[in-house]
């Protein structure tokens, strides 16, 4: 007969939150309770500090980790690593949703405190196209392409349908670099180049290229690269 996880230690971090409430538990507390349960040896609580450790004990650590590394941890398997990908997901979301639209853009930092939040602690490479109005104010924030670890192709034509079907006055793109590193690449300077004068052509200029690594970024305007 197979034994069942210890209940008594497993439930420990749900009686918590119901007389405390979440904000007293601790990271690894919440974490157990996503869990749901420990091992025969070790209870919910010390596989979720075993999680953890994959970030260094840092939750944005963590999230840039791929989801196929927590189901390797003894005590998780696919299931449980599914349900800490999903929560780590919904903290990204959370952020995102703190941006309202119409934001006004007067500087690079603008645009780095509307997408760091969101693409800081990404695993992969994603492109965004925020599009402006005629007063510089962000009317939408486009995801055009979502790469695999460092590379993430772009085409002039994804970028700027998508710009002109939202009657864009103008546009500023961004990307992350999972690595953390915001200086741009052979790659990233191509990319732009042909960005800015297919804007040019269409009469939709590209305002910037912001390129966001951990909680740095890098402009190419501010850098007089455009």
């Amino acid at each position: 007969m197979v034994a069942s996880p210890r209940p008594d230690a497993t439930d420990r971090p749900r009686e918590r939150l119901r007389s405390l409430g979440p904000g007293a538990l601790t990271v690894a507390e919440l974490v157990a309770i996503l869990l749901g349960t420990g091992t025969m040896d070790v209870d919910a609580e010390a596989v979720a500090r075993n999680v953890l450790a994959l970030g260094d004990g840092s939750l944005r650590a963590l999230a840039m980790r791929p989801g196929s590394e927590f189901s390797g941890i003894p005590g998780v398997g696919p299931v449980k690593a599914g349900r800490v990908t999903a929560a780590l997901e919904l903290g990204r979301r959370l952020a995102a949703e703190g941006r309202p639209a119409g934001r006004l853009v007067s500087c690079p930092a603008d645009v780095h405190r509307w997408c760091g939040p969101v693409l800081r602690d990404l695993a992969v490479e994603e492109f965004h196209v925020l599009t402006l109005d005629a007063q510089n104010r962000i009317t939408r924030d486009l995801l055009i392409t979502r790469g695999i670890l460092n590379s993430s192709l772009v085409h002039p034509r994804e970028v700027f349908r998508a710009a002109i079907a939202e009657a864009a006055a103008s546009v500023i793109v961004v990307h992350n670099h999972p690595s953390g590193q915001p200086a741009p690449s052979a790659d990233d300077r191509a990319v732009t180049n042909q960005l800015v004068e297919a804007g040019r052509l269409l009469d939709v200029p590209v305002y910037d290229h912001v390129i966001v690594g951990g909680d740095q970024y890098f402009s190419f305007a501010e850098a007089g690269l455009l």
